[in-house]
Protein backbone atom coordinates (compact mmCIF):
# COMPACT_ATOMS: atom_id res chain seq x y z
CA UNK A 1 0.00 0.00 0.00
CA UNK A 2 1.40 3.41 -0.99
CA UNK A 3 2.94 5.41 1.83
CA UNK A 4 1.42 8.80 2.70
CA UNK A 5 4.39 11.17 2.76
CA UNK A 6 2.50 13.60 5.02
CA UNK A 7 2.88 11.21 7.97
CA UNK A 8 6.03 10.17 9.81
CA UNK A 9 6.45 6.39 9.42
CA UNK A 10 5.31 4.54 12.53
CA UNK A 11 8.53 2.57 12.83
CA UNK A 12 10.59 5.77 12.61
CA UNK A 13 8.87 7.63 15.46
CA UNK A 14 5.65 6.16 16.83
CA UNK A 15 4.92 9.12 19.13
CA UNK A 16 5.22 11.60 16.26
CA UNK A 17 3.23 9.31 13.95
CA UNK A 18 0.47 9.11 16.56
CA UNK A 19 0.28 12.88 17.11
CA UNK A 20 0.21 13.57 13.36
CA UNK A 21 -2.67 11.15 12.82
CA UNK A 22 -4.67 12.74 15.66
CA UNK A 23 -4.37 16.12 13.91
CA UNK A 24 -4.43 15.16 10.21
CA UNK A 25 -7.41 12.82 10.60
CA UNK A 26 -9.19 15.71 12.37
CA UNK A 27 -9.84 13.76 15.56
CA UNK A 28 -8.84 16.63 17.84
CA UNK A 29 -7.16 20.01 18.18
CA UNK A 30 -5.03 21.39 20.98
CA UNK A 31 -6.59 23.99 23.28
CA UNK A 32 -4.90 26.89 25.07
CA UNK A 33 -4.49 24.79 28.25
CA UNK A 34 -1.99 21.93 28.27
CA UNK A 35 -3.63 18.54 28.47
CA UNK A 36 -7.12 19.82 27.58
CA UNK A 37 -7.99 18.93 23.99
CA UNK A 38 -10.82 19.87 21.66
CA UNK A 39 -12.68 16.78 20.49
CA UNK A 40 -13.44 17.51 16.86
CA UNK A 41 -16.63 16.03 15.33
CA UNK A 42 -14.85 13.06 13.73
CA UNK A 43 -13.09 12.11 16.98
CA UNK A 44 -16.16 12.67 19.13
CA UNK A 45 -18.26 10.55 16.76
CA UNK A 46 -16.00 7.57 17.53
CA UNK A 47 -16.65 8.11 21.23
CA UNK A 48 -20.39 8.31 20.52
CA UNK A 49 -20.34 4.84 18.94
CA UNK A 50 -18.50 3.43 21.98
CA UNK A 51 -20.95 5.21 24.25
CA UNK A 52 -23.95 3.90 22.28
CA UNK A 53 -22.71 0.30 22.51
CA UNK A 54 -21.94 0.45 26.24
CA UNK A 55 -25.02 2.41 27.24
CA UNK A 56 -27.20 -0.28 25.68
CA UNK A 57 -25.29 -3.03 27.50
CA UNK A 58 -25.49 -1.15 30.82
CA UNK A 59 -29.23 -0.70 30.55
CA UNK A 60 -29.71 -4.33 29.57
CA UNK A 61 -27.99 -5.28 32.85
CA UNK A 62 -30.20 -3.01 34.96
CA UNK A 63 -28.12 0.15 35.30
CA UNK A 64 -29.51 3.67 35.31
CA UNK A 65 -27.71 6.84 34.19
CA UNK A 66 -27.26 9.68 36.68
CA UNK A 67 -25.10 12.81 36.85
CA UNK A 68 -23.08 13.98 39.84
CA UNK A 69 -21.64 17.48 40.51
CA UNK A 70 -18.30 18.57 39.08
CA UNK A 71 -16.91 19.81 42.43
CA UNK A 72 -16.15 17.86 45.60
CA UNK A 73 -15.72 19.62 49.00
CA UNK A 74 -12.35 18.85 50.58
CA UNK A 75 -14.05 17.67 53.79
CA UNK A 76 -15.98 15.04 51.81
CA UNK A 77 -12.97 13.83 49.86
CA UNK A 78 -10.89 13.42 53.02
CA UNK A 79 -13.33 10.95 54.54
CA UNK A 80 -11.65 8.19 52.55
CA UNK A 81 -7.98 8.84 53.25
CA UNK A 82 -6.51 6.05 51.14
CA UNK A 83 -8.51 7.31 48.19
CA UNK A 84 -7.34 10.90 48.72
CA UNK A 85 -3.69 9.87 48.92
CA UNK A 86 -4.09 8.00 45.64
CA UNK A 87 -5.39 11.02 43.76
CA UNK A 88 -4.22 14.09 45.71
CA UNK A 89 -1.16 14.83 43.51
CA UNK A 90 -3.37 14.89 40.39
CA UNK A 91 -6.22 17.04 41.70
CA UNK A 92 -7.12 20.50 40.44
CA UNK A 93 -8.47 22.66 43.28
CA UNK A 94 -10.85 25.65 43.24
CA UNK A 95 -10.20 28.12 46.07
CA UNK A 96 -12.08 31.22 44.85
CA UNK A 97 -15.62 31.69 43.60
CA UNK A 98 -17.61 34.83 42.88
CA UNK A 99 -14.51 36.92 43.58
CA UNK A 100 -14.18 35.61 47.14
CA UNK A 101 -12.12 33.00 48.97
CA UNK A 102 -14.16 29.83 49.50
CA UNK A 103 -14.76 28.57 53.02
CA UNK A 104 -13.11 25.29 52.00
CA UNK A 105 -11.30 24.14 48.82
CA UNK A 106 -13.38 22.40 46.16
CA UNK A 107 -11.75 19.61 44.14
CA UNK A 108 -12.62 19.13 40.47
CA UNK A 109 -13.57 15.48 40.35
CA UNK A 110 -10.71 13.10 39.50
CA UNK A 111 -13.35 10.36 39.90
CA UNK A 112 -16.68 10.32 41.73
CA UNK A 113 -16.60 7.64 44.43
CA UNK A 114 -16.96 10.22 47.19
CA UNK A 115 -19.94 11.91 45.53
CA UNK A 116 -21.73 8.63 44.93
CA UNK A 117 -21.07 7.48 48.50
CA UNK A 118 -22.42 10.71 49.95
CA UNK A 119 -25.56 10.29 47.84
CA UNK A 120 -25.96 6.58 48.57
CA UNK A 121 -26.10 7.19 52.33
CA UNK A 122 -29.13 9.44 51.75
CA UNK A 123 -31.12 7.15 49.44
CA UNK A 124 -30.42 3.68 50.90
CA UNK A 125 -32.55 2.61 53.84
CA UNK A 126 -33.76 -0.97 53.34
CA UNK A 127 -32.53 -4.22 51.81
CA UNK A 128 -35.47 -3.76 49.43
CA UNK A 129 -33.59 -0.82 47.86
CA UNK A 130 -30.73 -3.08 46.78
CA UNK A 131 -29.07 -3.48 44.40
CA UNK A 132 -28.53 0.15 43.38
CA UNK A 133 -26.86 0.21 39.96
CA UNK A 134 -25.86 3.62 38.61
CA UNK A 135 -23.69 4.83 35.74
CA UNK A 136 -22.43 8.32 34.91
CA UNK A 137 -21.15 9.74 31.60
CA UNK A 138 -18.95 12.75 32.32
CA UNK A 139 -15.44 14.20 32.19
CA UNK A 140 -12.84 14.13 34.95
CA UNK A 141 -9.69 16.17 35.59
CA UNK A 142 -6.33 14.74 36.66
CA UNK A 143 -3.43 17.17 36.43
CA UNK A 144 -0.99 14.98 34.51
CA UNK A 145 2.62 16.02 34.09
CA UNK A 146 2.98 14.39 30.69
CA UNK A 147 0.02 14.41 28.33
CA UNK A 148 -0.84 12.88 24.97
CA UNK A 149 -4.18 13.19 23.13
CA UNK A 150 -6.71 10.54 24.22
CA UNK A 151 -4.08 8.38 25.96
CA UNK A 152 -3.30 10.63 28.91
CA UNK A 153 -4.96 14.01 29.31
CA UNK A 154 -5.53 16.46 32.12
CA UNK A 155 -9.21 16.15 31.22
CA UNK A 156 -10.81 13.14 29.58
CA UNK A 157 -14.28 11.75 28.92
CA UNK A 158 -15.41 8.51 30.48
CA UNK A 159 -18.16 6.53 32.08
CA UNK A 160 -18.04 5.42 35.69
CA UNK A 161 -20.38 2.82 37.11
CA UNK A 162 -21.12 2.71 40.85
CA UNK A 163 -23.22 0.01 42.47
CA UNK A 164 -24.31 -1.23 45.89
CA UNK A 165 -25.15 -4.85 46.72
CA UNK A 166 -26.45 -6.85 49.63
CA UNK A 167 -23.71 -9.50 49.60
CA UNK A 168 -20.05 -9.78 48.67
CA UNK A 169 -20.86 -12.50 46.15
CA UNK A 170 -23.36 -10.27 44.35
CA UNK A 171 -20.87 -7.40 44.22
CA UNK A 172 -18.04 -9.61 42.96
CA UNK A 173 -20.35 -11.05 40.32
CA UNK A 174 -21.17 -7.50 39.21
CA UNK A 175 -17.46 -6.59 39.07
CA UNK A 176 -16.69 -9.46 36.70
CA UNK A 177 -19.88 -9.00 34.67
CA UNK A 178 -18.88 -5.46 33.79
CA UNK A 179 -15.31 -6.52 32.98
CA UNK A 180 -16.72 -9.06 30.52
CA UNK A 181 -18.83 -6.33 28.89
CA UNK A 182 -15.63 -4.35 28.33
CA UNK A 183 -13.97 -7.43 26.87
CA UNK A 184 -16.94 -7.90 24.51
CA UNK A 185 -16.67 -4.23 23.51
CA UNK A 186 -13.13 -4.95 22.35
CA UNK A 187 -14.24 -7.90 20.26
CA UNK A 188 -17.51 -6.51 18.89
CA UNK A 189 -16.67 -2.97 17.85
CA UNK A 190 -13.03 -2.06 18.62
CA UNK A 191 -11.54 -5.17 16.96
CA UNK A 192 -9.05 -5.31 19.84
CA UNK A 193 -8.33 -8.53 21.77
CA UNK A 194 -7.98 -7.70 25.46
CA UNK A 195 -6.29 -9.76 28.16
CA UNK A 196 -8.53 -9.96 31.23
CA UNK A 197 -7.06 -10.35 34.69
CA UNK A 198 -6.58 -9.21 38.27
CA UNK A 199 -4.32 -6.28 39.16
CA UNK A 200 -1.64 -6.89 41.79
CA UNK A 201 -1.92 -5.16 45.17
CA UNK A 202 0.62 -2.59 44.02
CA UNK A 203 -1.28 -1.76 40.82
CA UNK A 204 -4.87 -1.86 42.08
CA UNK A 205 -7.09 1.23 42.37
CA UNK A 206 -6.63 3.26 45.56
CA UNK A 207 -9.22 2.09 48.07
CA UNK A 208 -10.26 -1.07 46.22
CA UNK A 209 -10.18 -4.60 47.62
CA UNK A 210 -9.69 -6.03 44.12
CA UNK A 211 -9.15 -4.37 40.74
CA UNK A 212 -9.69 -6.22 37.47
CA UNK A 213 -8.49 -4.96 34.11
CA UNK A 214 -8.67 -5.39 30.36
CA UNK A 215 -5.25 -4.77 28.80
CA UNK A 216 -4.44 -4.15 25.13
CA UNK A 217 -1.02 -4.68 23.54
CA UNK A 218 0.13 -1.95 21.17
CA UNK A 219 2.35 -2.45 18.08
CA UNK A 220 5.43 -1.09 19.86
CA UNK A 221 5.16 -3.82 22.50
CA UNK A 222 3.75 -1.58 25.22
CA UNK A 223 0.53 -2.31 27.09
CA UNK A 224 -2.46 0.00 27.37
CA UNK A 225 -4.84 -0.35 30.31
CA UNK A 226 -8.17 -0.07 28.52
CA UNK A 227 -10.75 -0.50 31.28
CA UNK A 228 -10.99 -1.43 34.94
CA UNK A 229 -13.60 -2.91 37.26
CA UNK A 230 -13.23 -2.69 41.05
CA UNK A 231 -14.66 -4.57 43.99
CA UNK A 232 -14.60 -2.11 46.89
CA UNK A 233 -15.91 -4.40 49.61
CA UNK A 234 -17.41 -2.39 52.47
CA UNK A 235 -14.63 0.12 53.21
CA UNK A 236 -16.03 3.07 51.27
CA UNK A 237 -19.52 2.41 52.65
CA UNK A 238 -18.21 2.36 56.24
CA UNK A 239 -16.27 5.61 55.78
CA UNK A 240 -19.39 7.33 54.42
CA UNK A 241 -21.87 5.79 56.88
CA UNK A 242 -23.86 3.90 54.24
CA UNK A 243 -26.07 1.27 55.84
CA UNK A 244 -29.45 -0.41 55.41
CA UNK A 245 -31.97 -2.30 57.51
CA UNK A 246 -31.81 -5.95 56.52
CA UNK A 247 -34.64 -8.49 56.56
CA UNK A 248 -33.52 -9.67 60.03
CA UNK A 249 -34.11 -6.13 61.35
CA UNK A 250 -30.39 -5.36 61.84
CA UNK A 251 -28.32 -2.56 60.28
CA UNK A 252 -25.81 -3.80 57.73
CA UNK A 253 -23.19 -2.33 55.41
CA UNK A 254 -23.59 -2.89 51.64
CA UNK A 255 -20.87 -4.11 49.29
CA UNK A 256 -19.76 -1.75 46.56
CA UNK A 257 -18.32 -1.79 43.02
CA UNK A 258 -17.03 0.73 40.52
CA UNK A 259 -15.99 0.32 36.88
CA UNK A 260 -15.07 2.52 33.92
CA UNK A 261 -13.59 3.09 30.49
CA UNK A 262 -12.55 6.37 28.89
CA UNK A 263 -11.66 8.12 25.65
CA UNK A 264 -8.31 6.36 26.04
CA UNK A 265 -10.04 3.72 23.91
CA UNK A 266 -9.79 6.10 20.95
CA UNK A 267 -6.03 6.11 21.47
CA UNK A 268 -6.00 2.32 21.53
CA UNK A 269 -7.86 2.20 18.18
CA UNK A 270 -5.40 4.62 16.59
CA UNK A 271 -2.33 2.68 17.72
CA UNK A 272 -3.67 -0.84 17.37
CA UNK A 273 -4.89 -0.52 13.79
CA UNK A 274 -3.33 2.60 12.23
CA UNK A 275 -0.66 2.47 9.53
CA UNK A 276 1.62 4.81 7.60
CA UNK A 277 -1.32 6.10 5.56
CA UNK A 278 -3.36 7.17 8.60
CA UNK A 279 -6.23 5.80 10.62
CA UNK A 280 -7.65 2.33 10.09
CA UNK A 281 -11.02 2.31 11.81
CA UNK A 282 -12.98 -0.79 12.80
CA UNK A 283 -16.29 -0.55 10.92
CA UNK A 284 -18.60 -0.45 13.93
CA UNK A 285 -16.96 2.61 15.51
CA UNK A 286 -16.21 4.42 12.26
CA UNK A 287 -18.19 7.69 11.91
CA UNK A 288 -18.38 6.95 8.17
CA UNK A 289 -18.48 3.23 7.41
CA UNK A 290 -18.71 3.52 3.62
CA UNK A 291 -17.69 6.31 1.27
CA UNK A 292 -19.07 6.45 -2.28
CA UNK A 293 -16.80 8.03 -4.91
CA UNK A 294 -18.17 9.03 -8.33
CA UNK A 295 -15.62 8.97 -11.16
CA UNK A 296 -16.17 11.39 -14.10
CA UNK A 297 -19.83 11.64 -13.19
CA UNK A 298 -20.33 14.47 -15.70
CA UNK A 299 -19.74 11.95 -18.50
CA UNK A 300 -22.68 9.79 -17.51
CA UNK A 301 -25.74 10.85 -15.42
CA UNK A 302 -26.34 7.18 -14.58
CA UNK A 303 -23.36 7.30 -12.18
CA UNK A 304 -24.90 9.73 -9.68
CA UNK A 305 -28.32 8.14 -10.07
CA UNK A 306 -26.96 4.71 -9.16
CA UNK A 307 -24.79 6.02 -6.29
CA UNK A 308 -27.77 7.86 -4.78
CA UNK A 309 -29.76 4.62 -4.96
CA UNK A 310 -26.96 2.74 -3.19
CA UNK A 311 -26.70 5.50 -0.57
CA UNK A 312 -30.45 5.31 0.16
CA UNK A 313 -30.31 1.51 0.46
CA UNK A 314 -27.37 1.72 2.86
CA UNK A 315 -29.05 4.38 5.01
CA UNK A 316 -32.17 2.20 5.18
CA UNK A 317 -29.97 -0.39 6.91
CA UNK A 318 -28.53 2.26 9.30
CA UNK A 319 -25.12 2.04 7.65
CA UNK A 320 -23.22 5.31 8.01
CA UNK A 321 -22.46 6.33 4.44
CA UNK A 322 -21.10 9.42 2.70
CA UNK A 323 -21.45 10.23 -1.01
CA UNK A 324 -18.62 12.59 -1.89
CA UNK A 325 -19.81 14.49 -4.97
CA UNK A 326 -17.45 17.42 -4.36
CA UNK A 327 -15.27 18.83 -7.14
CA UNK A 328 -12.10 17.44 -5.57
CA UNK A 329 -10.22 14.91 -7.66
CA UNK A 330 -10.72 11.17 -7.04
CA UNK A 331 -7.05 10.90 -6.02
CA UNK A 332 -7.50 13.60 -3.37
CA UNK A 333 -10.60 11.84 -2.08
CA UNK A 334 -8.81 8.49 -1.90
CA UNK A 335 -6.03 9.99 0.23
CA UNK A 336 -8.51 11.87 2.44
CA UNK A 337 -10.65 8.85 3.31
CA UNK A 338 -7.62 6.63 3.64
CA UNK A 339 -6.23 9.10 6.19
CA UNK A 340 -9.56 9.06 8.04
CA UNK A 341 -9.66 5.28 8.06
CA UNK A 342 -13.05 4.81 6.38
CA UNK A 343 -13.45 1.01 6.32
CA UNK A 344 -14.94 0.58 2.82
CA UNK A 345 -14.75 2.66 -0.34
CA UNK A 346 -17.04 2.13 -3.34
CA UNK A 347 -16.07 3.66 -6.70
CA UNK A 348 -18.34 4.03 -9.72
CA UNK A 349 -17.29 5.49 -13.07
CA UNK A 350 -18.22 5.27 -16.77
CA UNK A 351 -16.27 2.03 -17.33
CA UNK A 352 -17.91 0.47 -14.24
CA UNK A 353 -21.35 1.37 -15.60
CA UNK A 354 -20.42 -0.32 -18.89
CA UNK A 355 -19.34 -3.45 -17.03
CA UNK A 356 -22.35 -3.28 -14.66
CA UNK A 357 -20.27 -3.32 -11.47
CA UNK A 358 -18.80 -1.17 -8.71
CA UNK A 359 -15.24 -1.37 -7.44
CA UNK A 360 -14.76 -1.77 -3.67
CA UNK A 361 -11.59 -1.16 -1.65
CA UNK A 362 -11.16 -2.23 1.97
CA UNK A 363 -9.08 0.11 4.13
CA UNK A 364 -7.52 -2.38 6.53
CA UNK A 365 -5.92 -4.72 3.99
CA UNK A 366 -6.32 -2.84 0.69
CA UNK A 367 -8.31 -5.67 -0.88
CA UNK A 368 -10.07 -4.65 -4.11
CA UNK A 369 -13.15 -6.35 -5.48
CA UNK A 370 -15.88 -5.86 -8.08
CA UNK A 371 -19.53 -6.30 -7.18
CA UNK A 372 -22.28 -6.64 -9.75
CA UNK A 373 -24.86 -3.87 -9.78
CA UNK A 374 -27.49 -6.57 -10.14
CA UNK A 375 -26.88 -7.87 -6.61
CA UNK A 376 -28.11 -6.29 -3.39
CA UNK A 377 -25.23 -3.92 -2.64
CA UNK A 378 -26.55 -2.97 0.81
CA UNK A 379 -26.68 -6.59 1.96
CA UNK A 380 -23.21 -7.18 0.53
CA UNK A 381 -21.90 -4.16 2.47
CA UNK A 382 -23.46 -5.46 5.70
CA UNK A 383 -21.62 -8.75 5.26
CA UNK A 384 -18.38 -7.02 4.23
CA UNK A 385 -18.31 -4.80 7.34
CA UNK A 386 -18.60 -7.89 9.54
CA UNK A 387 -15.77 -9.55 7.63
CA UNK A 388 -13.61 -6.45 8.00
CA UNK A 389 -14.16 -6.34 11.78
CA UNK A 390 -13.35 -10.05 12.04
CA UNK A 391 -10.23 -9.64 9.91
CA UNK A 392 -8.99 -6.70 11.98
CA UNK A 393 -9.62 -8.55 15.24
CA UNK A 394 -7.83 -11.68 14.04
CA UNK A 395 -4.84 -9.65 12.84
CA UNK A 396 -4.55 -8.00 16.27
CA UNK A 397 -5.04 -11.35 18.04
CA UNK A 398 -2.24 -12.90 15.97
CA UNK A 399 0.06 -10.07 17.05
CA UNK A 400 -0.93 -10.51 20.71
CA UNK A 401 -0.25 -14.24 20.69
CA UNK A 402 3.06 -13.84 18.86
CA UNK A 403 4.20 -11.15 21.31
CA UNK A 404 3.44 -12.93 24.57
CA UNK A 405 6.65 -14.68 25.63
CA UNK A 406 7.27 -17.03 28.55
CA UNK A 407 10.36 -15.91 30.48
CA UNK A 408 12.31 -18.07 32.91
CA UNK A 409 15.20 -15.79 33.91
CA UNK A 410 15.77 -12.11 34.58
CA UNK A 411 17.83 -11.89 31.37
CA UNK A 412 14.94 -13.25 29.33
CA UNK A 413 12.59 -10.79 31.05
CA UNK A 414 14.99 -7.95 30.26
CA UNK A 415 15.21 -8.97 26.61
CA UNK A 416 11.43 -8.94 26.14
CA UNK A 417 10.95 -5.62 27.92
CA UNK A 418 13.89 -3.66 26.56
CA UNK A 419 13.44 -4.81 22.97
CA UNK A 420 9.71 -4.05 22.78
CA UNK A 421 8.70 -7.67 22.30
CA UNK A 422 5.38 -7.28 24.16
CA UNK A 423 4.23 -9.17 27.24
CA UNK A 424 6.73 -11.05 29.36
CA UNK A 425 4.77 -13.94 30.83
CA UNK A 426 6.50 -14.72 34.12
CA UNK A 427 5.97 -16.85 37.21
CA UNK A 428 5.89 -14.59 40.28
CA UNK A 429 6.22 -15.23 44.00
CA UNK A 430 3.67 -12.55 44.90
CA UNK A 431 6.11 -10.31 46.80
CA UNK A 432 5.95 -6.55 46.25
CA UNK A 433 9.74 -6.37 46.36
CA UNK A 434 10.09 -8.29 43.10
CA UNK A 435 7.60 -5.96 41.39
CA UNK A 436 9.54 -2.97 42.62
CA UNK A 437 12.82 -4.41 41.37
CA UNK A 438 11.38 -4.96 37.88
CA UNK A 439 9.99 -1.43 37.88
CA UNK A 440 13.29 0.09 39.04
CA UNK A 441 15.52 -1.88 36.66
CA UNK A 442 13.33 -2.19 33.57
CA UNK A 443 10.59 0.46 33.99
CA UNK A 444 7.99 -2.28 33.54
CA UNK A 445 4.93 -3.09 35.63
CA UNK A 446 2.70 -6.07 36.30
CA UNK A 447 -0.14 -5.49 33.86
CA UNK A 448 -2.32 -8.23 35.33
CA UNK A 449 -2.58 -11.70 36.77
CA UNK A 450 -4.48 -13.23 33.82
CA UNK A 451 -7.47 -15.45 34.44
CA UNK A 452 -5.73 -18.17 32.46
CA UNK A 453 -3.34 -19.48 35.13
CA UNK A 454 -1.24 -22.32 33.74
CA UNK A 455 2.01 -22.52 35.76
CA UNK A 456 5.16 -23.22 33.72
CA UNK A 457 7.90 -22.73 36.37
CA UNK A 458 8.30 -23.47 40.08
CA UNK A 459 10.34 -20.43 41.03
CA UNK A 460 10.17 -16.66 40.67
CA UNK A 461 13.12 -15.60 38.43
CA UNK A 462 13.65 -12.43 40.46
CA UNK A 463 14.10 -13.83 43.98
CA UNK A 464 14.15 -17.60 43.50
CA UNK A 465 11.25 -18.16 45.92
CA UNK A 466 8.33 -20.48 45.18
CA UNK A 467 6.18 -19.01 42.41
CA UNK A 468 2.46 -18.50 43.02
CA UNK A 469 1.07 -16.70 39.97
CA UNK A 470 1.43 -16.29 36.23
CA UNK A 471 1.81 -12.53 35.62
CA UNK A 472 2.17 -10.42 32.48
CA UNK A 473 4.83 -7.71 32.72
CA UNK A 474 5.29 -4.90 30.20
CA UNK A 475 6.02 -1.24 29.82
CA UNK A 476 2.80 0.70 29.52
CA UNK A 477 1.26 3.93 28.33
Amino acid sequence: MKKNNAITPRETDMAKWYSEICLKAELMSYSQVKGFIIYRPYGYAIWEQIQKYLDKKFKETGHENVYMPLLIPESLLKKEQEHVEGFAPECAVVTRGGGKELSQPLYIRPTSETLFCDHFKDILSSYRDLPIKYNQWCSVVRWEKTTRPFLRGSEFLWQEGHTLHRTADEAKEETLRMLKIYNKLGQDILAIPFVMGLKTEKEKFAGAVETYTVEALMPDGQALQSGTSHYFGQDFAKHYDISYLDSDNTLKTPHQTSWGVSTRLIGSIIMEHGDDNGLVLPPFVAPTQVVLIPIRAADNPEIMKKLNEIKADLEAKDIRVKLDDSEKTPGWKYAEYEMKGVPLRIDLGPKDIEKNHVMTVRRFDGKRDFWSLDENIAERVESELKEINKGMYNKALKYLLEHTTEVHTFEELKDVIENGKGYAKMMWCGDRGCEDEIKNKLNATARCIPFDQEPFDDKCPICGKKAKYVVLFARAY
